[in-house]
């Protein structure tokens, strides 16, 4: 079930990455107008029925000024990379917490670009359902779990909609045996878009952004919804070689692979349970 159109348009940040680029033209048409922003101007020609406002993310102000009068925010804007606290508290976590008032105030849904490393220190091989523990492996990871969170009190106490997508592996084809369980075609990240923007009663909602493939380590539960994923990394498998996430025992060992590994000084493996007190629960 879909909601009527609304003929406010989209607001997508974080237009001047790869997945922003895709998505401007894919999402771009003359019933639905569509204003790009990032901190820095594309290096792409705009697709028709778009319009580009830069906006730093971490400045409030700025992002008041992009406007108040949109359909749904894409929030796609983020460092994308593991990287220091200071340079993630920015425009990770008090971007999302700037763009989720605006779009309160605009009365639209957020499509969040949450990430696997939200959840990365899961064993590999774990089958998980969205409402897994979160287990950030880094920085990044942690604030794509506080988008997450976020994206929950705003729906609680505002009753704002959304749907946060955790990304696997967005590319255009696997390129090494990690992503034959991640990956996720551009054409079944739009799809997932296209379900969220246009499902009636959207709530508050988390996806997995994989494809349907053979290997995936994420068990999907939203149906209902639409978008379901229409591609498989297994024709790929052939070709892929071992990656970064293979050559050590701890990418190896954890779902968010190279994530995990960096600046991890554990003497020994950790407890695949976070929780003592399941575990004693469940031996008494």
């Amino acid at each position: 079930m879909t909601e009527p159109a609304d003929a406010r348009p989209l607001l997508l940040t974080g237009a001047a990455g790869a997945l922003g680029r895709m998505l401007a033209g894919k999402l771009a048409r003359p019933d639905r107008p569509l204003v790009l922003s990032d901190i820095i101007e594309p290096a792409y020609d705009l697709p028709e029925n778009t319009r580009f406002i830069a906006a730093d993310l971490a400045d409030r102000a700025a992002v008041i000024r992009l406007g108040a009068d949109f359909s749904a925010v894409l929030h796609f804007g983020a460092a994308s990379t593991e990287r220091d606290f200071e340079d993630i508290l920015g425009p990770n976590i008090l971007g999302p917490h700037h763009i989720f008032d605006l779009a309160r105030a605009s009365r639209a849904r957020v499509i969040f670009a949450s990430s696997n490393h939200a959840i990365g220190f899961h064993r590999r091989g774990e089958m998980l359902d969205e409402d897994c523990d979160l287990r950030p492996d880094g920085y990044y990871g942690l604030s794509k779990a506080y988008g997450e969170l976020l994206a929950r009190l705003y729906w609680d106490k505002h009753g704002l909609e959304s749907l946060s997508i955790r990304i696997g592996s967005c590319i255009e084809r696997p390129t090494d045996i990690r992503h034959l369980s991640t990956w996720q075609s551009y054409g079944d990240l739009v799809r997932l878009v296209e379900a969220g923007l246009s499902t009636a009663a959207l709530g508050c909602r988390i996806a997995w952004g994989v494809s349907a493939n053979a290997r995936s380590w994420w068990v999907r539960h939203d149906e209902a919804m639409g978008g379901a994923p229409l591609d498989d990394a297994e024709p790929y498998a052939d070709a892929v070689v071992p990656g970064a996430a293979e050559t050590d025992e701890v990418s190896a060992r954890y779902q968010g692979g190279t994530f995990c590994a960096s600046g991890y000084d554990r003497a020994e493996f950790g407890p695949e349970e976070v929780f003592g007190w399941r575990t004693a629960a469940r031996r008494s």
